[in-house]
């Protein structure tokens, strides 16, 4: 990854400012002039902070916008109400309001300062300083602020350390971590992100004095900033600097060799061009786990993960099928079929993962074998099977079992036929076979 900061153009002279956003269309939408003109309409100066400032410098595309205010959140509701906005309470207590204007959320949060921090939670109050409440941030490049305007505020030199693709904690790594243990993570996937080596050592040394503690975060926390670092450019390395820090072995005891998933994200990433085929962090989750179906459980259920992720987790841990590169065509449209097109693609990527590890170089048709299946996977729709039920109960057999044992011997024919038979040939074959069953002609 490139870090280039030529979009701020520097302004050694001004007072306060440290630079000046371009006119980018997040930053002069009307939505976001919407959102602004309300919550300035009763005069209180208002400023976008955090990662929509820090992705604009960096040259990374703006997804979520976040702004911050002295005005508090009851002041913030009422402006925003004012002005038609729809305004949603999101986080009261922490002084958060989000703002929907033309369908774009905007997180709207009061300037704050902290009273209390135990590493999982943090008592906070509001406040009307700029810099108390840049203070309170994780790192350099997450506590610069830019007016509507564009004036970019930088107090702890986050611009420079874009620049040079540092990571560092504002203030003393040690503390900061101890107001949050999450922040051990954040660390790790900000440096995937946005750093480059050598890590900052300081925060190295901290997290993992440190790492135990993260213990004691709730399973929804790890898991948000797990998914995330497993979607980084180099999730392995990033994974690799964790173990090395005793950071990953706290959340992530069932992890096994790294190389599978280094070799899994260079194929989404650079060896193969075929459409879906990209990172995905659930997959490299699997990639990474050294277990069983009921280990696989285990991690599901200790992240928190959602029923469609723990099913897929566990599927890729544990499957119900080998996919493989020796499969031949038929064999693998009738996987597609049943399985899924993602699950087939999930399992021929970690496949292929496993060949490489042992084997480093694959040879050619084997390469081609998996390239024709991944593609096959993007590109072929499986057809409907031209009967149901009602076929079956439509020749005088009695509902029960053997309705579904023969529509499944039905299909089965009609899969060996490569889908050709159409439904009148697929009428003639459950005839057939229902003749069988009952010892009749067909």
């Amino acid at each position: 990854m490139t870090t280039s900061v030529s979009l701020v153009s520097l302004i050694p002279d001004a007072s306060f400012s440290t630079g000046q956003l371009p006119p980018l269309q997040w930053l002069h939408a009307d939505e976001t002039r919407q959102v602004v003109a309300a919550l300035e309409a009763g005069g209180t100066a208002v400023r976008f902070i955090g990662g929509c400032v820090r992705d604009t410098i960096a040259h990374r595309p703006v997804s979520d916008i976040d702004i911050a205010t002295p005005d508090p959140p009851e002041t913030v509701l009422k402006l925003l109400e004012n002005a038609g906005i729809k305004a949603v309470p999101t986080g009261l207590d922490h002084g958060t309001v989000t703002a929907v204007s033309n369908g774009r959320p905007f997180e709207v949060t009061t300037l704050r300062r902290d009273v209390e921090t135990d590493g999982r939670h943090a008592t906070v109050a509001f406040t009307d300083d700029w810099l108390e409440d840049a203070r309170r941030r994780d790192f350099t490049i997450n506590a610069m602020s830019a007016t509507p305007g564009g004036d970019v505020f930088d107090p702890f030199d986050g611009i420079a350390d874009l620049a040079h693709r540092r990571v560092r904690f504002i203030g003393k790594a040690a503390k900061r971590i101890e107001e949050d243990y999450l922040r051990i993570l954040r660390f790790f996937r900000f440096h995937g992100t946005f750093g480059r080596a050598p890590m900052d050592r300081d925060a190295r040394i901290a997290c993992r004095a440190q790492a135990e503690n993260l213990k004691t975060l709730s399973g929804e926390r790890i898991r948000n900033e797990l998914l995330k670092i497993l979607v980084v450019a180099d999730p392995a390395e990033i994974v690799m600097r964790m173990r090395g820090e005793t950071v990953l072995e706290q959340i992530l005891p069932e992890a096994g060799d790294i190389n599978r998933l280094r070799l899994i994200n260079w194929l989404e990433t650079r060896a193969v061009n075929i459409e879906h085929v990209e990172p995905d962090a659930i997959r490299h989750l699997a990639a990474l786990l050294d277990t069983d179906r009921a280990g696989a459980k285990i991690v599901a259920e200790r992240l928190r993960l959602s029923n469609t992720q723990a099913e897929r987790l566990i599927g890729l841990v544990a499957p119900t099928e080998i996919i493989s590169n020796e499969m031949g065509e038929r064999r693998e449209m009738r996987a597609i079929r049943h399985l899924g097109a993602q699950r087939v693609r999930d399992l021929a990527l970690i496949a292929w993962a496993d060949d490489l590890v042992r084997l480093t170089r694959l040879p050619r048709p084997q390469t081609d074998a998996y390239i024709a299946l991944l593609e096959r996977c993007a590109g072929w729709m499986p057809p409907d099977f031209p009967l149901d039920g009602g076929d079956v109960l439509a020749l005088g057999i009695i509902e029960g079992p053997e309705v579904g044992g023969l529509l499944s011997r039905v299909e089965t024919w009609w899969e060996n036929t490569g889908y050709e038979a159409d439904r009148q040939d697929c009428l003639n074959r459950l005839m057939k076979e229902a003749g069988k069953k009952t010892g009749g002609t067909a």
